[in-house]
């Protein structure tokens, strides 16, 4: 197995202290605040291309460092009516999306080309699906085949690509394992959700945050296992790159769920911490504490984000009524500026539905449909945090946005 390079201490990478990842914050009275590790300021986080005052700038190795990788900023967003019919993904139109997407977004002049200019042969390489909103918006059986066809494409054997999430049982059903591309192995870091989450068989005892922010009635707080979140060993062991498959979804505490909470909810253990209850939430900063792990940091090659069906409310999950047909994929190193577009794209679809956008949504609707209550707030500034840790581009000036149309209806 090939490891990757562990990414150099730099102004826009997290300082690691020894094997032992570690974020100390108070989360109580942290009201919009920004976990940040240990010895950094807020006003030392650096943004992508720009250094704090009174260094030398490095030479930066964005292959080494990982996300906002080569194309800090960039997002591509790729159109073609014809990717469903009948609500049914089409493969062929998903093919020609996919090509179109990696050259646009990496200049190559051809798909294999642009492939090779990130994956190469030896690297072994996890797909992180997201099967939470089945059946009806996942990321798509039709996209991670196609993706496991451009990792062949830059010569990475099949052998060697892993198609993966956290939860072996909600990957099962949504169909992963019956339509795995041939050749392609699975995985996945424990067997289903549990309210406590403090187990870290089939997580990393080595690599963790530590973060103080407990779940009220479900932990101890004297208990140090409350306070950490634990890398799955899918993540820190099994694989050197990551390609993120995340969803087009909004999300009832975080506000959206794009490229960075598939990372910090997908990769981890003791995440039910973050949104513990309907009047506790705090994924605004838990999930930025997470996704700025260099372990995760340094293999998250490439982002693609699945539009092909969005959900405009009542996220993570999926039911008829809430998800429409948008027949999109994005593609980026960035998942901040990715993030940035899907959350201005869900907006637009709520305002054309003369719903609020998802950061003033409160309360609405004040129940689900079986009666439970919602958050109190969402909270999609998580995006804007983790730009603050130098992790992608946030400001909308800055973020070079490429649209390509593709194909007929």
């Amino acid at each position: 197995m090939k490891h990757p390079h562990r990414p150099d201490p730099s102004p826009s990478a997290c300082p690691r202290i020894g094997r032992r990842t570690l974020l100390r914050a108070s989360v109580a009275g942290a009201v919009g605040g920004l976990l940040l590790p240990a010895g950094l300021r807020a006003e030392e986080a650096a943004r992508p291309g720009e250094e704090p005052s009174g260094k030398s700038p490095p030479v930066p190795d964005k292959r080494k460092e990982g996300y906002p990788g080569p194309f800090p900023g960039r997002v591509v967003e790729v159109h073609h009516p014809g990717s469903l019919r009948a609500r049914k993904v089409v493969r062929e139109a998903v093919r020609e999306m996919v090509d179109r997407g990696m050259t646009e977004l990496t200049g190559a002049p051809d798909p294999e080309l642009a492939w090779r200019s990130l994956f190469e042969p030896g690297d072994v390489v996890g797909i992180k699906v997201n099967p939470v909103g089945a059946p009806y918006a996942i990321s798509s059986h039709e996209l991670v085949h196609e993706v496991a066809d451009g990792l062949a494409k830059a010569g990475v054997a099949r052998k060697d690509i892993v198609v993966f999430d956290r939860y072996r049982a909600q990957f099962i059903g949504a169909g992963y394992v019956k339509n795995l591309p041939e050749g392609v192995r699975w995985d996945a870091s424990v067997e289903d959700y549990d309210d406590v989450q403090l187990d870290i068989e089939g997580y990393d005892p080595e690599v963790f945050r530590e973060i103080d922010l407990v779940s009220r009635g479900r932990h101890d707080p004297k208990d140090p296992r409350a306070k950490r979140s634990h890398l799955s060993l899918i993540v820190s062991k099994k694989v050197s790159k990551i390609v993120n498959l995340p969803v087009l979804k909004d999300h009832a505490s975080a506000g959206v769920t794009l490229a960075l909470k598939n990372m910090s909810h997908g990769f981890v253990n003791n995440v039910a911490r973050s949104h513990a209850s309907w009047t506790t939430n705090a994924c605004n900063t838990f999930i930025p504490a997470i996704v700025s792990m260099p372990e995760i940091r340094s293999k998250v090659v490439l982002h693609v984000l699945d539009g092909l069906h969005g959900v405009f409310d009542g996220g993570p999950s999926s039911r008829i009524g809430t998800v429409w047909d948008h027949h999109t994929l994005f593609f980026a190193t960035d998942p901040v500026a990715m993030d940035r577009i899907g959350w201005e794209v869900i907006d637009g679809k709520r305002r054309s539905l003369d719903l609020p956008p998802v950061a003033e949504s409160r309360f609405h609707p004040p129940k689900d449909d079986e009666g439970r209550r919602t958050h109190s707030f969402r909270q999609p500034e998580h995006i804007e945090l983790a730009a603050a840790l130098g992790l992608g581009v946030f400001d909308r000036e800055r973020i070079e946005l490429r649209r390509a149309e593709l194909g007929k209806a």
